[in-house]
């Protein structure tokens, strides 16, 4: 169970909370404690000067692996003495300006006081939730301007001395309320060790895991004395509350995915996928120079950075047609494409040479279906075998609405070939110790390993259609272990 902390610059006359009151003198003296209990620190102590009590009470929070609000980040994106102010003054998005000014065209408040990301008017609320979502604090000022442009907001973080003394009942009632929500106490009849979030995206539609196989992992995440709760990006400023981050949306490099990873393991969180995973993934330029530098059997292949007359004699002298030709950054099967002649070659590598300096070139080689090995920290833990798409060399087909992908078959890892779950493992090993879907083909006795993907797909009733409920046990235990191994 956690324990709550308020932290303010000076505890003399500050109202009785349900929470312990301490000033930063105090904080830095006493804390941590041996053998405290998980600790959480609402930090109201004034934040608005860089290396001030406030800021180094967040940055101590975090050292000590305490959750804390307002994080370093939000507080360095507030500073006015880090961070050029034209850059925190946002554009209101059309839709809320509606919400806050729908009658009266010049009603334009200077400010808006939020707690918790709450306003006591109501035709405050969704530019309140979209604030503090982006610079989650326990007390933000909002003022507003408004040009030929529209209108536009600049938040403040302020400590509780900013503000008068007679709207501290508000505040405590508003901090009373947010814990309960947010950093909710657990019952004493169903404790857990650990809070994870899970990332998706409703709106993607070729999430690497359907809803039903997300509801799998929370169950089973609470099996494993794990309490697990699906976010969105839009909760991510949010993510240091929790101890472990499991993102279950298509990641890429340019993209929150990506950004969410590398501030999970700054904030001391247990993820998958971490960031260094999705680095490598996503590039086939360390893939494949990887696969070729550590003897992983693999098809083929070159880099090209020009769509010069030699540099396609150059391949056509080193490779057969058809030639499969690859964007560095790819994923379902999009940037990748067949060509059949010299035309097509030249034609291909010219269009996506314009989208990245290289261009992946590999020998083509033909399978009915391609193994899936899932990996988790060096062992295989499923195993499936996708069909190509009817009437297509590919999978998925995203050129056909109706045979979008091909059928696939759910096999016990024992029952797969040894060159293929050895090439399996030893290509995983290259990339790190996370949760991949190692895509092989085989022809014989030879196999080919064509890409390592973070981010595997884990579908219910396809990749858990032999193990069942025991995959996804498989893959919170193992986060369970590790934060065990941390003593988080």
């Amino acid at each position: 169970m956690f324990k709550t902390i308020i932290v303010v610059d000076n505890a003399e006359g500050f109202p009785v909370l349900d929470a312990t009151v301490i000033d930063f003198a105090q904080y830095l003296a006493d804390y941590p404690k041996v053998g405290e209990p998980k600790t959480r620190i609402i930090n109201l102590c004034d934040t608005d000067k860089y290396l001030s009590q406030g800021y180094y009470c967040s940055l101590l929070a975090e050292a000590r692996q305490h959750k804390v609000l307002p994080s370093v980040n939000t507080i360095n994106d507030l500073s006015e003495s880090l961070t050029d102010q034209s850059q925190v003054l946002t554009p209101v998005p059309k839709y809320m300006s509606t919400d806050l000014y729908a009658h009266i065209d010049d009603d334009v408040p200077e400010e808006i006081l939020l707690f918790f990301g709450w306003s006591q008017n109501e035709r405050h609320k969704r530019i309140a939730k979209h604030v503090f979502e982006r610079f989650p604090a326990p007390i933000l000022r909002l003022t507003f301007s408004r040009d030929d442009k529209g209108l536009s907001v600049q938040p403040k973080a302020l400590g509780i001395r900013e503000i008068d003394s007679s709207l501290w009942p508000l505040f405590a009632e508003r901090l009373e309320h947010f814990t309960q929500k947010y950093w909710r106490s657990r019952s004493q009849k169903k404790r857990f060790r650990w809070d994870m979030a899970i990332l998706v995206n409703p709106e993607e539609k070729t999430a690497p895991s359907d809803s039903k196989a997300i509801q799998n992992f929370v169950k089973a995440a609470e099996q494993v004395g794990i309490s697990a709760e699906v976010i969105t990006a839009k909760q991510g400023p949010m993510i240091s509350q929790f101890d472990a981050l499991f993102i279950r949306e298509t990641t890429a490099i340019n993209h929150h995915t990506y950004q969410l990873a590398r501030k999970g393991e700054q904030e001391g969180l247990e993820v998958i996928d971490d960031a260094t995973s999705i680095l490598r993934c996503c590039n086939k330029v360390f893939l494949h120079d990887a696969f070729s530098y550590n003897k992983v059997p693999s098809p083929k292949s070159r880099f090209v950075s020009n769509a010069s007359d030699q540099t396609c004699e150059l391949l056509e002298a080193e490779f057969d047609y058809p030639m499969v030709l690859k964007l560095p950054e790819s994923s379902f099967s999009i940037g990748v494409c067949k060509v059949d002649n010299l035309v097509e070659l030249k034609l291909k590598l010219v269009e996506m040479l314009r989208q990245s300096a290289l261009v992946l070139v590999q020998e083509f080689v033909y399978t009915d279906f391609d193994w899936r090995i899932g990996v988790l920290n060096g062992r295989a833990i499923y195993a499936c075998r996708y069909f190509m798409a009817r009437n297509h060399w590919q999978i998925y087909n995203h050129s056909s609405k109706k045979h979008f992908s091909g059928d696939f078959e759910t096999l016990p890892t024992f029952e797969v070939p040894k060159p293929v779950l050895d090439a399996a493992i030893k290509a995983s090993a290259i990339v790190g110790k996370g949760l991949y879907g190692v895509d092989i083909k085989q022809v014989n006795n030879q196999v080919y390993v064509i890409e390592v993907n973070d981010n595997p797909s884990l579908e219910s009733k396809v990749e858990d259609l032999y193990l069942g409920k025991e995959l996804y046990m498989l893959v919170m235990q193992e986060f369970a272990n590790r934060l065990e191994l941390r003593g988080k």
